[in-house]
């Protein structure tokens, strides 16, 4: 039984100690064991909210499971893993923390750029090998006026456009079904269209959620456009890029080369091909995961509290 003075939120995976502090003197606070819906079913049966991560899924079986569940939260920004039509349904609230890891993830990304740019993992292999002539052979080249294509230009591709601009003097392109007038007045950026971008960036940032049409949307006809010399880089959803023909553009040089902190599928096997590119930087989905955007993100508990005290939270999610 539960402490019937506080509300019951149930945690799929462990978030920063402040945020689960704070969340501890409102409620109750219940871990998963398993994120398999048989072992989560019973464990719904009267909690008031949900948080999850990155792993495991929020089903229409568990929710109407969970008679007195008001309110279903995302630790971080994708909710694919949430069925939000029958949360609208069942009258639960979704919410979610969309600018919570802008920076960490947009650091990131540049940090790849600047990384594939200067040949750094071959240099440091290299040197750490024994290698010093290295230095007469892995020439790299400046970000430094070179044009930035970034694909879906919100909040995190609005700051990666910010950094390049302003930090490296990188003219941008950016692709979006929705206009940018911030981003056109304060970055001098160009609204294009997607051919255009692919054949004028050197560098492509893609920042884009997974949806029916955008799976794929980086495929082979749209890596033979990109530049010889272009660099792709993804922080967005690895379904987003045809992962088998990215492989072909890298190991047949239709690209120079690529960042990628996302894959389809992940965890991504230990005999993926990418890991045996020396073209290729790559990280384990955790752009997001500075100490600062990890406690950003788990403050969430804070929408998750106010929905269920009856007050509005701060960033719902529409429930489309």
């Amino acid at each position: 039984m539960h402490d019937m003075g506080k509300p019951v939120v149930l945690l799929y995976e462990a978030i920063h100690p402040k945020a689960l502090a704070w969340l501890e003197q409102h409620a109750e606070v219940r871990m998963a064991d398993s994120l398999e819906e048989e072992a989560l079913l019973p464990l719904v049966q009267d909690v008031d909210g949900i948080i999850i991560r990155a792993n495991g899924k929020v089903t229409r079986r568990l929710m109407e499971a969970a008679p007195r569940l008001k309110v279903v939260a995302r630790h971080g920004t994708g909710v694919e893993a949430i069925d939000r039509k029958a949360a609208a349904e069942l009258g639960i609230v979704v919410v979610n923390t969309p600018e919570a890891n802008v920076e960490s993830v947009a650091e990131q990304c540049v940090a790849m750029m600047i990384i594939l740019a200067k040949r750094i993992l071959q240099a440091d292999k290299a040197l750490r090998g024994g290698d010093w002539s290295a230095r007469y052979r892995l020439t790299g080249v400046e970000l430094f006026g070179k044009t930035l294509g970034v694909i879906g230009i919100g909040r995190i591709g609005y700051r990666v456009a910010e950094i390049c601009h302003q930090g490296f003097s990188m003219p941008v392109l950016y692709y979006d079904a929705i206009p940018n007038p911030k981003a056109e007045t304060s970055l001098g950026a160009r609204r294009v269209e997607f051919d255009e971008l692919l054949s004028q960036a050197d560098f492509v940032t893609v920042h884009l959620p997974l949806l029916p049409s955008t799976q794929g949307i980086i495929n082979e006809d749209a890596l033979r456009r990109m530049k010889a010399g272009a660099y792709l880089i993804n922080s967005s959803r690895g379904r987003v890029v045809d992962q088998q023909a990215l492989i072909r553009a890298l190991q047949e040089g239709w690209i120079a080369g690529a960042g990628l902190d996302v894959f389809d599928p992940e965890p991504l096997p230990a005999d993926s091909p990418l890991l045996r590119l020396e073209n290729v930087v790559v990280t384990p989905h955790m752009a997001a995961h500075t100490d600062e955007a990890l406690l950003r993100m788990a403050m969430v508990v804070e929408d998750v509290i106010a929905v269920i005290e009856g007050r509005p939270p701060k960033f719902p999610v529409p429930l489309d």
